[in-house]
């Protein structure tokens, strides 16, 4: 009987078969196979089984999540004292917050535990966050009140401004604090960290290109009362409010190009297009195009029965002497301001679109506004509006 077995366990070793991982108590028998499959000819895969085992009952399943969805990238040379300090400070936050003890495993796990956002450098950001924002929001009664409360204070607690000559698109939250300038992406990357290092559900949203083609932009969805509301690190007056919102009205749900995507840890089936990585499907994604779409058209038609609105329309020509000429108009970027807040902005028409088709604009009424737009100098020209109650319509030119 001896020689059999002894027969028995050669013939498994040479033919590269690996007796089944063992697992701690804390990692529910369902994720046992997962994570066979995902720890498999991982170079790191003792030291995985190893952290599992080493860490505290109650943090297993969530650090076995990680594992199972993180990228094979990752889960082949990210630093196992890295992965185990992002669980150690996630989970301080879920003892000392109670609206993150209150989230249900699945949204815990998928949207406040990742270690990334979407496919930055990985770094030591959440022990650096929660020293930053956990005595921000220690007085805060609700997660409403603690989301507001990092969302306001954001810019200054980071020292990070906006800034395109920063270094790169998806800079992690160390690499925008040491140069204190991102783009979009970079300050998007940041306030989802900010958000998630006191227990908040955070995640990233983009869309590779607004309906008009003059750009990507990514911004930030944060969860309130159970459901997902749109902001961004320059927080706007109310949640749903953001400058972006009419060009998010206007996507297209069946197209990547113009749709619009959340990010999400586990799988779902579609990825996340990442203008700065186009090839990578890394990041898993979900298509919430519709919902940008229901809850523009909602606001639209508050704005046209309240009264509080009307339009103001913009059309771009290249010099005042043809401005009633369809040829003369030219496309081109206008970025609306009330003071220093971002009330919208989008593209001219270009020559080959109808006379009547303009930028237009649901704005305030009895407010004076600034337009931003590029001259043919290359320089930025400022255009003063007084908008009064009626619907207006602006012409600016490109040689004044």
């Amino acid at each position: 009987m001896k020689k059999i077995v002894l027969i028995a366990a050669i013939t498994l070793l040479a033919a590269g078969c690996r007796p089944r991982n063992v697992y701690p108590d804390g990692i529910p028998q369902s994720c046992h196979a997962l994570l066979d499959k995902a720890l498999d000819r991982s170079p790191q895969r003792s030291a995985w089984i190893g952290m599992l085992a080493d860490l505290p009952q109650s943090q297993r399943e969530g650090a076995a999540f990680l594992l199972i969805n993180m990228p094979r990238g990752d889960r082949d040379t990210m630093e196992v004292e890295l992965m185990r300090e992002n669980i150690d400070f996630a989970y301080r936050a879920r003892e000392r917050f109670e609206w993150c003890a209150a989230l249900p495993d699945s949204i815990f796990f998928n949207e406040v535990l990742p270690y990334a956002v979407v496919d930055e450098v990985r770094d030591s950001w959440r022990r650096d966050m929660f020293g930053l924002f956990a005595p921000i929001v220690d007085t805060c009664a609700d997660m409403e009140s603690a989301a507001r409360a990092v969302n306001a204070s954001i810019p200054r607690t980071v020292d990070v401004e906006y800034n395109t000559l920063r270094e790169k698109t998806n800079q992690s939250p160390a690499e925008s604090m040491r140069q204190h300038m991102a783009s979009c992406t970079g300050l998007s990357i940041l306030l989802v960290d900010a958000l998630r290092s006191v227990g908040i559900p955070a995640r990233f949203v983009a869309t590779a290109s607004w309906h008009d083609n003059r750009g990507n932009h990514s911004w930030t969805e944060v969860m309130s009362d159970g459901s997902w509301r749109i902001t961004e690190y320059y927080m706007p007056r109310q949640w749903d409010k953001t400058w972006f919102m009419a060009d998010a009205g206007q996507a297209d749900a069946d197209d990547r190009t113009y749709a619009i995507y959340a990010s999400s840890f586990a799988p779902t089936g579609d990825w996340l297009p990442m203008v700065w990585n186009e090839k990578s499907h890394d990041v898993s994604g979900i298509n919430v195009t519709d919902r940008y779409l229901n809850t523009y058209a909602a606001a639209e038609q508050r704005m046209r029965s309240d009264g509080s609105h009307t339009t103001l329309s913009i059309a771009m020509f290249r010099s005042p002497e043809r401005a009633t000429e369809s040829a003369d108009r030219i496309a081109a970027n206008v970025d609306v301001f009330c003071g220093e807040e971002q009330m919208g902005g989008g593209r001219t028409a270009s020559a080959e679109r109808d006379m009547n088709d303009m930028l237009t604009l649901w704005l305030p009424k009895n407010r004076r506004y600034t337009l931003l737009y590029e001259g043919s100098d290359g320089e930025m020209h400022r255009r003063h509006i007084d908008l009064g109650g009626e619907p207006q319509t602006v012409r600016l030119f490109a040689h004044e």
